[in-house]
């Protein structure tokens, strides 16, 4: 992994993802107590940052890989990003999803043309799966988090910051991102390592979920003991990837770990201030910056808005609970 590759990706890319901006309110930044800067990729393709990788990913595949078709394992965001991809380039996509993934995720992901398969995440292992069918059918798998093509993808969001940030004044940024299996916080960090040193990027994660900040407290990998039982769906893992940790070891601050009730209150802050709908875990970066300032240093924050694919009844229950006080 290195920055010639995430560059090389962003010129696959380029025409086909969204460049997303970055967003401020002078409510949220009175929150927070410094100015907040909010880059909200729920408004890229499919609704997540995922498209970049899944693109990237995709886009590079031989003539004869792209004929036999594709394969993914995700909870929802990197199925959609994998199904639109394949569908551009005209090939079929077959994506193993958790049955308990949010309903309107498993639909998209069906209406893109992908065939769901469907598993359960507490009993059954995604990866074993994925990988049998990947065989049987002679499909490539495209990891969610730990490819480095996908990790490639991920990255041009830190190209962007670079050129977003110096736009705002804002170079010596904490960069907050919303943190599963790693691929988008060590994409986002290796992009920033060779031209913006000063920028660190900080993984964000739900209570009881901390996978990724244990590992960089022990200096090695850690597992979460569940794989079920959050709203933050999107970024539950089972552990960073052998790929993504050594990154994230290497480039990344502490992790800063939030409740799901903080995440539920950013996402109606988003909506109030900001305009734009997040699902709990896109909201939980912004979450961190508005509610766990101590743990963060600098005047100035960039959070990564990372998706928006949120069912209609969590979406209420956020703006219901936490809306008059946004």
């Amino acid at each position: 992994m290195n920055l010639e590759m995430i560059e090389a990706a962003a010129g696959r890319i380029k025409g086909h993802a969204r460049r997303t901006p970055l967003l401020s309110s002078p409510f949220i930044d009175e929150i927070a107590g410094r100015r907040v800067f909010v880059k909200p990729e729920a408004l890229q393709h499919t609704g997540s940052f995922k498209f970049r990788g899944a693109w990237s990913a995709v886009s590079a595949l031989t003539d004869s890989a792209l004929k036999a078709g594709v394969i993914a394992f995700s909870s929802g965001n990197h199925a959609q990003g994998v199904a639109l991809a394949a569908r551009e380039h005209e090939t079929s996509a077959v994506i193993v999803m958790p049955a308990d993934a949010p309903e309107m995720k498993i639909e998209n992901t069906r209406a893109l043309g992908a065939e769901v398969v469907l598993y359960d995440r507490a009993t059954e292992d995604r990866d074993e799966i994925g990988t049998r069918l990947a065989t049987e059918r002679g499909l490539t798998l495209i990891k969610p988090f730990d490819e480095p093509l996908v990790i490639a993808g991920q990255g041009t969001i830190g190209l962007e910051i670079l050129d977003q940030s110096a736009e705002v004044g804002a170079n010596a940024s904490e960069v907050l991102v919303c943190c599963g299996g790693g691929g988008l916080t060590s994409g986002i960090a290796l992009a920033l390592e060779a031209k913006a040193p000063q920028m660190r990027v900080r993984p964000v994660e739900p209570e009881n979920f901390d996978d990724v900040t244990r590992s960089l407290e022990a200096g090695e990998i850690k597992r979460n003991a569940s794989l079920s039982g959050s709203i933050c769906d999107a970024i539950i893992t089972p552990q960073p990837g052998d790929v993504t940790f050594p990154i994230l070891n290497r480039l990344c601050g502490a992790g800063i770990v939030v409740p799901e009730e903080d995440c539920l209150r950013a996402m109606a802050v988003a909506f109030a201030r900001l305009k734009i709908v997040l699902e709990p875990g896109g909201a939980i970066a912004l979450a961190a910056a508005l509610y766990h300032g101590a743990q963060i240093e600098g005047d100035d924050v960039i959070a990564i808005a990372s998706g928006g694919n949120v069912d209609a009844e969590v979406f209420q229950m956020a703006l219901t609970k936490y809306g008059k006080d946004a």
